[in-house]
């Protein structure tokens, strides 16, 4: 018994020690990554101005929406067209410095402070235009960031910020610059799923000046 006692405890310290020999895991992965996410916000930080044409749906208070939109953005303002399935026009928002107003199909006109407040006031359900541009454009906006995940490529896989859950299920090559092209946001009223289907006009600022 005391032979065989002696021969697990050495067995045990030798397995023990061949394990603190192991090889650390290597942390050049986790650095390669961070390097690819860099170097994708890098290339698309300098974007301020765009346009894309694609479908919204949109699920809010047990009622849903859904049709196409087009959107044009600068640093400034942003002008986006609803439509409904049909092709007609149902609303316009524009966006300025000053506010932000929406006119329907009928002509008629509502001005608030923001897009938020406006399209929650006038279509039953909240557009976050405030951060959607960045967030379109696969990067997060200048507000805090609640949690995030990336892909092997360097991209935003999922975004938290602002209330809002944003996931990316796709991107594309888009003049140069790999783009989402499939986004879905919720938060605890509203889930929105953004298909863009082209990108156009895109302006680099950091290349261009």
């Amino acid at each position: 018994m005391k032979l065989a006692r002696l021969l697990f405890t050495c067995s045990l310290v030798a397995m023990v020690a061949s394990c603190s020999s192991l090889p650390k895991p290597e942390t050049n992965h986790n650095a390669a990554s961070l390097a690819r996410q860099q170097a994708h916000l890098q290339d698309i930080a300098g974007i301020d101005q765009f346009s894309i044409k694609g479908r919204i749906g949109v699920q809010a208070d047990g009622k849903g929406f859904s049709g196409s939109l087009s959107w044009q953005h600068n640093k400034i303002n942003d002008d986006i067209a609803l439509y409904s399935p049909l092709g007609g026009q149902l609303a316009s928002i524009k966006k300025t410095a000053e506010n932000v107003t929406l006119e329907d199909a009928k002509g008629n006109r509502v001005t608030a402070a923001d897009a938020e407040t406006l399209t929650q006031n006038t279509l039953g359900w909240q557009l976050p235009l405030a951060g959607l541009a960045d967030w379109s454009l696969g990067r997060p906006s200048n507000s805090a960031i609640q949690a995030s995940t990336w892909d092997e490529q360097g991209r935003l896989s999922t975004l938290k910020q602002d209330g809002w859950d944003i996931q990316y299920e796709n991107y594309a090559d888009q003049n140069g610059h790999f783009l989402p092209s499939k986004i879905l946001l919720r938060n605890e009223k509203v889930y929105l799923k953004l298909l863009i289907e082209s990108w156009s006009h895109i302006t680099n600022s950091s290349i261009t000046n």
